[in-house]
């Protein structure tokens, strides 16, 4: 008798087979279209007494450089609690952990006393999170809008990718800005996001990464810019997108996020104003120029590579360089025309250091994967090439105590050319930030903040805390610290070392 057995996978495969081709029709017959709303701007800069003192205290521009996790949140905390009559904060991830539901607990405390909150996420990372959104949205002082949005939900990050991949090529276009204004005073410009391993309180991995507090005129273009992509007509408010049938009501989430999470800081108006007239004082000055991708019009994929804007003024900035380039890129995976004006520094003589992250600290395997493509030409043609060591020695700088299974991440996007020009912001020097993604970053002139940058970076590129890439005399790439040689990448095992090598022959790298 012939057994049927062997039969049975294959019918299996077909049904799902068919259950796939259905999805992905469906997905694809049923795609999500622009929202056109009024416009909406910014408010006019408050005239409260704090910052009437402050612009008496100090009435030129300044920009303060924000080194450490700790102080990051304690200044996004405060310039919260500093607002009186807007915010403005427009972001590409927010968790539900400790630091997200501490600046969230801030920000309901200053919609709650009557301030305008404007909120403005990407739809990368919030599978999961729609109920809280229509919760936050629900606020009578709070405005949500989802950037770009899936239209497909669900509470799985693969299962909504799956779904929609029938219109992948729009939702590949992402929004990886970061900044928050208030009341058109004061803004944070940088790279972090709104998670506990940004602000150095994750218990197993945290970031090393920097950002800029800034006052003064660059307001104006910051505002601009906040406004041009709130405006953008796929800035879809959530109340047009998110389809929920709540659990509870907006009030008591709020409550929830009350009881939960703890006040970052509790300060009198004098605690703060004597907080800010420090940090005033401290501030330098120069020239900020705000530069920051189109957001999306009509269709986010309709022009291809659309944002370029940004990837050419980098691109430029790099031609002005005449003594030295100093790169630090969380993510480096060089496009052509990246690569070609770092070989043309080089070519006059520009001394050329660059620091990212090594296979066992980077978070994006793929990524890394891409990048190790680049390693040799990188090396070959002069650069200095440093990577970040997981267990950096100094890592207790970007991290709560203790430490000892705590590992250390790049996230910094910084780029000093010669001793007088400084660019901070949210762009990565790879494919995704420079040809897919929106991004943002300020160009400041000003030696005395290329110093001070130039101080805070010397600790990350120690050989405590870094790997030095150097060419030996075998041709091959060694790894060098202070105490340690490694001849093979530094890696948690050999199984990671063959999925990087796997990765690296994947025709992937303009996805990264």
């Amino acid at each position: 008798m012939q057994s049927v057995h062997p039969v049975l996978p294959r019918c299996r495969s077909f049904y799902w087979v068919f259950v796939a081709a259905i999805v992905l029709f469906l997905a694809g017959c049923s795609t999500l279209r622009p929202v056109e709303l009024p416009d909406e701007y910014s408010l006019a800069p408050a005239q409260s007494p704090l910052w009437t003192q402050l612009e008496k205290e100090r009435a030129e521009d300044w920009i303060y450089l924000l080194n450490t996790g700790d102080e990051a949140l304690w200044w996004r905390l405060r310039l919260i609690d500093s607002a009186s009559s807007s915010i403005d904060l427009q972001t590409f991830l927010w968790k539900e952990d400790r630091s997200g539901l501490t600046v969230l607990r801030h920000l309901y405390d200053a919609a709650d006393r009557g301030v305008r909150v404007r909120i403005l996420l990407d739809d990368t990372f919030t599978a999961n999170l729609d109920e809280d959104i229509w919760d936050i949205a629900h606020h009578p002082n709070i405005e949500f809008r989802i950037y770009n949005p899936y239209a497909h939900r669900s509470n799985s990050l693969l299962v909504r990718q799956f779904l929609n991949l029938g219109d992948f090529s729009r939702v590949d276009h992402r929004m990886h800005n970061k900044i928050m204004v208030a009341d058109n005073h004061a803004a944070i410009v940088g790279g972090r996001n709104l998670a506990d391993e940004y602000f150095g309180s994750h218990e197993e991995a945290n970031f090393r990464d920097m950002e800029v507090l800034a006052a003064g005129a660059t307001m104006q273009p910051l505002s601009r810019q906040f406004d041009e992509y709130w405006n953008s007509d796929w800035s879809i408010p959530v109340e047009r997108l998110l389809k929920v049938e709540p659990t509870r009501t907006p009030e008591e989430f709020e409550a929830w996020v009350m009881n939960t999470a703890e006040r970052g800081i509790n300060e009198d108006e004098a605690e703060r104003l004597q907080a800010w007239a420090q940090v005033v004082r401290l501030g330098v000055t120069g020239e900020v120029e705000v530069f920051a991708d189109t957001p999306a019009s009509e269709d986010p994929s309709a022009l291809g590579e659309m944002p370029v804007q940004l990837a050419h003024e980098l691109v430029r900035r790099i031609d002005a360089a005449d003594e030295e380039l100093i790169i630090i890129s969380a993510y480096l995976i060089p496009t052509s025309e990246l690569e070609g004006a770092i070989e043309r520094a080089e070519g006059r003589g520009v001394r050329v250091r660059i620091l990212t992250n090594s296979l066992r600290s980077n978070n994006h395997m793929a990524a890394h994967s891409a990048y190790r493509n680049h390693v040799h030409q990188l090396v070959d043609h002069g650069a200095e090439v440093h990577e970040v060591r997981a267990l950096a020695r100094d890592r207790a700088m970007y991290m709560e105590m203790p430490i000892e299974e705590k590992h250390l991440g790049l996230h910094s996007k910084v780029m000093l050319i010669d001793d007088d020009t400084s660019v901070v912001g949210s762009a990565n020097l790879d494919p995704r930030s420079l040809r897919l993604n929106t991004e943002m970053v300020l160009v400041i002139r000003s030696r005395g903040f290329n110093q001070w940058v130039r101080d805070v970076i010397a600790l990350d590129f120690h050989q405590r805390n870094a790997w030095h890439l150097q060419r030996q005399e075998d041709g091959h790439i060694a790894w060098v610290a202070d105490d340690v040689v490694l001849h093979d990448q530094p890696a948690d095992s050999g199984l990671q070392r063959l999925e990087d090598w796997f990765l690296s022959i994947l025709p992937i790298e303009n996805e990264m």
